[in-house]
């Protein structure tokens, strides 16, 4: 017998109204993780914070076939992430966003990886200041939604405090008032994308400084951020904060945010809720061809730190893939993790007793 039931999923079918879009909280883009399945996902324990898609490039939007901006209206507020260093490549790509509905479209002036550089975008451009300034100058002739700029602190040997605020000064001036700063340098030889999130140190006081320097301007951090005392200490300084692979590994940590960060006192889903209100989305998605191990796997940390955590982790990885799995892949893996939790308290009962 279910210790759920589809009756409480439905309760939570309906997405969020679409708000006033606030970056005091937002979810980093992150390859191969922020599609719209992990967004629809972290929307039911999250109303307020800010999602991004995973970067996308002009050349996937303008040649590719695939369906590259596709979302769930239910993921607003959304931003679109693009990889790109055309100016009338952006703008249309910008255009296309806008009507689809997204509620930003972000620039990377970040990622460090060798295919990103061989594209001319990404982290290099912190070196093409110009460039930047005009890929904003023509997005936002057609458009009416943000455009902003996720950066590093610095790349190479241009990574002095000068470099930086000189980066800010052009491409502000452009139009763009706000930016998102990996507080990270990036080096763009010699470590591989992963090195570049972990090797180069933190430099939070550098971020704080840029926001002192450019109060007119919206300044987020984003980097290394573990646990929500953390934001707090950064918001003491900043506008804004993003949070990224802490978010994948452990996602139930949005669910103080809209309570603490946006003074909405609404009752958030338990983590069990949370299982039976993806179970309609699963549904619908299975009808239009997609396995539900391509949603079940951002749900994977969902229990992290509980009791159960591994089961739930380890039932969903060993069963997620088989070709007849279906929507009883997550109501299976609840019903597990139940019965041991179950069990686990009844065992300390009895040491007690």
């Amino acid at each position: 017998m279910r210790a759920l039931n589809f009756t409480l999923a439905s309760q939570y079918m309906s997405g969020p109204i679409n708000r006033s879009i606030s970056r005091t909280i937002s979810v980093a883009p992150m390859l191969d993780w922020t599609d719209k399945h992990c967004r629809y996902f972290l929307r039911k324990i999250s109303q307020h914070t800010l999602l991004y898609t995973e970067m996308v490039t002009t050349g996937a939007i303008i040649f590719g076939k695939g369906d590259y901006l596709g979302f769930n209206q239910e993921e607003h507020p959304v931003a679109l992430q693009l990889g790109g260093s055309n100016p009338s490549d952006m703008a249309r790509c910008a255009s296309e966003a806008q009507k689809l509905g997204y509620d930003e479209v972000n620039i990377n002036v970040g990622c460090p990886s060798d295919r990103v550089q061989n594209g001319r975008f990404g982290a290099c451009l912190m070196a093409e200041p110009e460039t930047v300034a005009a890929c904003i100058k023509s997005m936002r002739a057609e458009v009416d939604i943000p455009v902003t700029v996720k950066s590093r602190i610095g790349i190479d040997d241009m990574d002095e405090y000068e470099d930086l605020t000189r980066f800010i000064d052009v491409v502000a001036a452009s139009g763009c008032d706000t930016f998102i700063v990996h507080a990270r340098k990036a080096w763009l030889k010699g470590l591989s994308p992963k090195q570049n999130r972990d090797v180069p140190p933190l430099m939070y006081n550098r971020v704080y400084q840029l926001k002192q320097q450019f109060s007119d301007l919206h300044i987020s951090l984003n980097g290394g951020v573990k646990n929500l005392d953390d934001v707090q200490l950064h918001l003491n300084h900043l506008d804004g904060v993003m949070i990224g692979r802490e978010v994948y590994s452990n996602p139930y940590i949005l669910a103080e945010v809209d309570k603490r960060f946006y003074q909405d006192n609404s009752v958030s889903m338990t983590r069990a809720e949370v299982v039976m209100a993806m179970l309609p989305y699963v549904e619908q998605q299975i009808a239009r061809g997609v396995r539900p191990w391509s949603i079940a796997r951002h749900m994977l940390g969902l229990f992290q730190g509980q009791p159960g955590g591994r089961i739930w982790r380890r039932y969903l990885s060993q069963n997620g893939t088989k070709a007849d799995a279906g929507v009883e892949l997550l109501t299976d893996a609840l019903d597990v993790l139940l019965e041991a939790q179950s069990k686990a308290k009844q065992f300390q009962s009895e040491m007690i007793g």
